[in-house]
């Protein structure tokens, strides 16, 4: 099997002492149209398979990543928007509501794993309420 760079890299975090939460967080580009920059140069998307439009190639990046990269981690967190690097610069979250549910949901699911080790058998936590 080739290890990529990032599973070495996980790989190397969960080596040391202790137990690492290893998160992977990932944002997809949903716009329409982009122009990527090479020194001067300017390429815009055309939507040709040469030069595919982010929204066109979202999709499949979206299911690569899951497939490849989600196993690597403990918690993994797709941040799906549209974007241009075009003036004015327009951004928005592809849909706020799903966005924001999925970002709450996996800081809550990391900050219980961190808390886990502080918790006595009962599952109450080891510090004892103020008086």
């Amino acid at each position: 099997m080739r290890w990529s760079v990032r599973e070495k890299q996980v790989a190397h975090f969960k080596r040391g002492a202790g137990n690492p939460i290893c998160v992977g967080i990932v944002g997809i580009n949903h716009v329409a149209a982009y122009t990527s920059y090479e020194g001067n140069r300017a390429w815009p998307t055309d939507g040709t398979a040469r030069y595919r439009h982010p929204v066109q190639e979202a999709s499949q990046g979206e299911s690569r990543l899951l497939i490849q990269a989600r196993p690597s981690f403990d918690e993994f967190l797709i941040l799906r928007f549209r974007a241009s690097n075009q003036p004015p610069y327009a951004f928005a979250w592809l849909d706020l509501n799903a966005t924001s549910l999925d970002y709450g949901a996996i800081l809550t699911r990391i900050s219980r794993e961190y808390n886990r080790p502080f918790r006595n058998g009962n599952g109450a936590d080891n510090a004892t309420e103020p008086t």
